[in-house]
């Protein structure tokens, strides 16, 4: 799977039932080869990329399952 396919995906939280985004980067161990977290930028508005304040980590073990069109996460809000 390329990124590009990831970024085209529609985040779901499962616990809430929000959509948290979009896919804007991916944290990678060069050292394992794997992914560690997908990074999903806040607003998703074209030019965020000097406003990194809105950005959330979701970490690997947080993802239940990729779908076509949308990605599951597990995540908890406190």
């Amino acid at each position: 799977m390329r990124i590009s396919e990831l970024q085209a995906k529609d985040i779901v939280n499962m616990h809430t039932g929000k959509r948290l985004g979009h896919v804007g980067d991916i944290d990678i161990n060069v050292e394992a080869g794997q992914v560690e977290a997908l990074i999903v930028g806040g607003a998703g508005k074209m030019m965020n990329f000097f406003n990194r304040d809105n950005e959330f980590v979701i970490p690997w073990t947080q993802i239940v399952k990729i779908g076509s069109d949308v990605i599951l996460v597990n995540l908890y809000e406190e």
